[in-house]
């Protein structure tokens, strides 16, 4: 589930520093996911996952060579953000999810604009040809803002898929093309060429 909620602040944008996700983040990347589990609908999930939970789920991530990012301002955690696989079978391998959580403390400086660049950044150098983000509801203006402003389009929705807080909730799929996105054959692959003349 891919979320950021940015809103405009008189404090104005922060610089952060962005570095790998480390087990001792854990606690924080909790606390800071457990803030939209539990009042938003930015993640369909009800129960915030304990930090076992979330370490194990970052060490999935780590174990398959994905990044999983941390902002940081002195000894502040101001967000996070991971890429995922889109879906497990293996015609997918070249499409990845992005999900972005920023603290509620830094909402609206910059954090997620900085954690969403770095990403794309990363799994485009890790060969990854489309990014997918999946936004938790379709009234997430800040979500869906950020991630139209690094490039991604809306592709469509799936209506009332989540219900929460006493209502059903819609998913908005955006996605991205990174590096050559479908123009080329990722090297190492067989692939057709294109035909050339009448169809």
């Amino acid at each position: 589930m891919s979320s950021s909620k940015e809103k405009q602040t008189p404090s104005g944008p922060v610089k952060v520093r962005i570095r790998p996700a480390l087990e001792s983040d854990m606690p924080g990347v909790q606390e800071i996911y457990a803030h939209y589990v539990r009042l938003t609908t930015a993640s369909f999930e009800e129960d915030p996952p304990t930090v076992a939970e979330m370490t194990a789920r970052w060490q999935r991530v780590q174990s398959r060579g994905l990044p999983y990012l941390v902002a940081v301002k002195g000894n502040k955690l101001a967000g996070y953000a991971y890429a995922a696989p889109f879906r497990e079978r293996s015609g997918y391998r070249y499409t990845i999810e992005d999900s972005i959580y920023v603290s509620e403390d830094f909402v609206g400086r910059n954090v997620g604009h900085a954690l969403l660049s770095e990403l794309i950044e990363r799994c485009t150098a890790l060969g990854f040809r489309q990014m997918v983000a999946v936004i938790g509801d379709s009234t997430n203006a800040a979500s869906l803002a950020i991630h139209s402003r690094h490039g991604f389009f809306v592709v469509g929705a799936l209506s009332s898929t989540c219900f929460k807080f006493g209502r059903w909730v819609d998913a908005v799929l955006m996605q991205r093309i990174l590096g050559d996105g479908d123009t080329t054959i990722p090297p190492g692959q067989p692939g057709r060429r294109k035909r050339v003349g009448k169809k």
